[in-house]
Parts: C-alpha cells; structure tokens; sequence
C-alpha cells in the first residue's frame, strides 16, 4: 500500500479518478491555484502530496498547509473569535499579512464602512519530512499509471516526520507575533491537525493552556 494518502487534493485509492490529467494540471482544489509545493532542481513540476501514512500504526499525517483549507471550515470555525462583530458588517479574508515577527498566514476582517472593525489571525502548521518522499510519489504514480518523469520510484530510502523541528518552529513564531495581537487586544488562532497538537502537548509544557469555552 502506497504511503501517499492523497495527491493533488484526491485520494490515492480512487483508481477511477482520471490521475493522467490531474498530475498533468498539477491543480490545488483546496486553493484553486496551481500545488505552490515544487521540486527545487525542477521549479516548473508540483509535488502535490496532500497527506501520507506514516509510522507502525500507519496515521494519516497532513503534510501540506493547504489541505487545512477544506470546505473553508476553520475561518468558519474562527468567526466567533470576533469578539466585536455585528450584522451587516462585511467579512473579508486576506491572506499573508506582514505583522513584526514574520507573516500571518489570513487574517479574518470584519469591516463597516471601509474600515475594519474587528479582526482574528489564522496561522496554519503542517508536518514538515525528512528523507526521501519523492520516490515514494513516483511509486504511487507508478502504481496508478501515470508516466514518470523520472526513474526515482526504484530508489528505496525511508522518509520521516520531523516532529521537533516543526513544533519548535511553530511554538517560535507564536511566542513572536502574539505580542503584535496582545499589543492590539486581539486574537491569534492556530489551526493544526491533532497528531501534532497531541506531540507537542507531551513534549512542551502546556499545563497553563485551558480548553476553550464551549
């Protein structure tokens, strides 16, 4: 069984999907543009890997920010964090916002009258890789008959998660921005997926954090 879960926003175990095509467009559904994600020696070529099974209890590990973005439902989720919202003002999304101690991934504005009345950041995190996850790609492209570009699929190295890197990463581009939403009196929500929440809350000392209001 291919460790590629999903590829291009479609699952890898539907082999009535038309994968000639897809591969060939190299499309995101989840962002309506083309996989941001690129190989480095060929720039013009997307990945495309969504999600994979990772580790002896084969968990589906999300590897790509975008994938979060299904159905809209964490801005969704994020509407009742402002705080001073009110009928009839207009919501608008925008997306990488410089803010002192890097960029915030969206931010979700509530505006009346052309200013902005109330706001929240959403910053997204993912599991990054290490090692080889390219052959494994190739393999699954293989299996699914799509033509290769390369022979990598008979390379056999493992990859991994970098589970530390990645939370230490996150943890470190909260404690930066939070001071810009504090300063502001308003709200910044991180959105990721529970395999990492549940690694960082047994590594890292989260004792002071208390679940949010139902």
């Amino acid at each position: 069984m291919s460790a590629i879960v999903e590829l291009f926003g479609n699952p890898t175990g539907a082999t009535a999907t038309n994968w000639h095509n897809i591969v060939a467009e190299q499309g995101c559904p989840y962002t309506g543009r083309r996989c941001y994600k690129v190989r480095k020696s060929v720039p013009e070529m997307s990945i495309g890997t969504c999600a994979v099974n990772y580790g002896r209890r084969n968990d589906l590990i999300v590897i790509c920010p975008a994938r979060l973005l299904e159905r809209r439902q964490i801005f969704v989720d994020c509407l009742q964090l402002l705080t001073s919202h009110q009928p009839g003002n207009e919501l608008h999304l925008i997306s990488e916002v410089p803010v002192p101690g890097g960029s915030v991934d969206y931010f979700i504005v509530s505006a009346r009258g052309g200013n902005a009345k109330d706001f929240v950041g959403v910053e997204l995190q993912t599991l990054d890789t290490t090692g080889a996850l390219w052959p494994e790609r190739q393999r699954t492209l293989k299996e699914l008959g799509v033509p290769r570009s390369d022979s990598e699929e008979n390379i056999i190295k493992p990859f991994g998660m970098n589970w530390k890197m990645t939370a230490k990463t996150i943890l470190m581009q909260l404690h930066h921005k939070i001071q810009t939403f504090q300063y502001v009196n308003r709200k910044l929500a991180l959105v990721v997926q529970d395999r990492l929440l549940d690694y960082m809350t047994r590594e890292f000392s989260f004792s002071h954090l208390a679940e949010p209001p139902s």
